[in-house]
């Protein structure tokens, strides 16, 4: 956690100052409020995923592209193990590392989450234009779409817009564990013009 702390306060620093942007006007723009802005540039706050999001949005970015460093630009690229304690996708709302980080090439990134028994996560709507693919890899979630809660069990897979406010949830009594690719589509992060 204290790496993801460390690379998001040097990001988020770099995204306002390529923007040329106050904390004033980064809270504007991604609705997080000064206060906690400056606490995660001085990697005084782990912020939770919502909040995340909210500030990926605000600069039309991916949400890995806060979290992890670029990885270099080779067609095939080993991306280094992504430890288990950390794909939790918890109560906390922590942020969870990506398999896949952000690449504007191909535009999307790639996350595998574990949720527990009993847990249920909410999101708000991503900007328009992304989609995220689910694949159920063990045990059964739900995920919320259209005010609605969709079953999947292992091996099913689903591809939903994600510019509306979503969730999933696991209400068996084992851990579920799914993959979840975001992609930015025709208006994704990093591309030009994205202004």
């Amino acid at each position: 956690m204290q790496e993801i702390n460390q690379n998001l306060a040097k990001h988020l620093k770099q995204q306002r100052q390529q923007k040329n942007w106050s904390l004033d006007r980064t809270a504007s723009e991604t609705g997080v409020s000064k206060a906690m802005l400056g606490q995660i540039e001085r990697g005084e706050s782990s912020p939770t995923i919502t909040t995340l999001w909210k500030i990926a949005s605000g600069f039309n970015i991916s949400l890995s592209s806060l979290i992890e460093p670029p990885t270099a630009s080779s067609d095939a690229t080993v991306i280094p193990l992504v430890l288990a304690q950390h794909k939790y996708l918890a109560n906390d709302n922590a942020p969870v590392p990506p398999i896949f980080p952000y690449d504007p090439r191909f535009g999307f990134e790639m996350f595998e989450f574990i949720l527990d028994a009993g847990v249920e996560r909410l999101s708000e709507a991503h900007r328009p234009g992304v989609t995220e693919h689910v694949v159920v890899i063990s045990g059964t979630i739900q995920l919320l779409i259209n005010d609605e809660w969709l079953t999947l069990t292992q091996g099913e897979a689903i591809r939903f817009a994600a510019d509306q406010p979503h969730g999933y949830r696991n209400s068996t009594d084992h851990a579920a564990v799914f993959h979840n690719i975001i992609h930015y589509g025709q208006t994704a992060a990093d591309t030009p013009h994205a202004d």
